[in-house]
């Protein structure tokens, strides 16, 4: 399943390269650095529902402890990681040209840095020296808790006042049917890496967590 979601995650991204660079217009005021947009929106998303396979596995694991889904739980925080750091990069220099400034203390921007910590903690902790079962429990706990900044994340543009858009607006108050038709083509392709990078992790885990109880007997 992970090499069909790979090719089909390959396909996507070369397909959306021509979505972005030439079938979307530019948009008037911000221009090429606009397309920025079309990488950083698929990046933030798909780390918001790489945290929440965290908390759902945190759970099953909690109720069910078996160590398949702690092995999940570990696989989406990793990518979660990865693709909220490149959320986070690619924010601040689309921040940089909008706001002239690579970072400001906006609820959104302040909401992810904290889940950035949160989750790279959580990593941490994974590798702590403790009894294994127990630093399982421990790190399902922290995955479960560690979700309730999530939707501030997606909420806070909302919730309090922020600069950060909501959506890009690139025409009253809205973007152009082909600027819709590239961000939901990025989505998509980088949906279909995101789930080949996390099933892929999670078969090695679960491989090397065997490997290491044979090798205890």
């Amino acid at each position: 399943m992970s090499a069909i979601l790979a090719v089909l995650a390959l396909i996507g991204l070369i397909a959306s390269q021509y979505f972005i660079w030439v079938y979307a217009p530019l948009e008037e005021t911000m221009g090429l650095v606009q397309k920025i947009f079309y990488f950083h929106l698929p990046l933030a998303w798909w780390a918001l529902f790489s945290f929440f396979v965290v908390f759902a596995a945190s759970i099953l694991f909690l109720f069910k402890e078996d160590s398949k889904w702690d092995a999940l739980a570990g696989a989406s925080a990793e990518f979660g990681v990865v693709l909220s750091t490149l959320a986070l990069i690619s924010g601040s220099l689309w921040g940089r040209a909008a706001w002239n400034t690579w970072w400001t203390w906006d609820p959104r921007l302040t909401t992810t840095l904290v889940m950035w910590f949160v989750y790279s903690g959580y990593l941490v902790l994974r590798t702590a020296p403790l009894n294994e079962q127990k630093r399982k429990k421990i790190c399902a706990a922290l995955g479960i808790v560690a979700f309730l900044d999530v939707p501030l994340v997606f909420f806070s543009a909302r919730l309090w006042r922020s600069i950060h858009p909501a959506v890009f607006a690139a025409k009253g108050g809205g973007l152009e049917p082909e600027m819709w038709h590239t961000v939901i083509i990025c989505v998509i392709a980088w949906g279909f890496l995101t789930l080949s990078v996390i099933g892929l992790r999670w078969r090695q885990i679960i491989i090397d967590q065997r490997v290491k109880d044979l090798i205890k007997f």
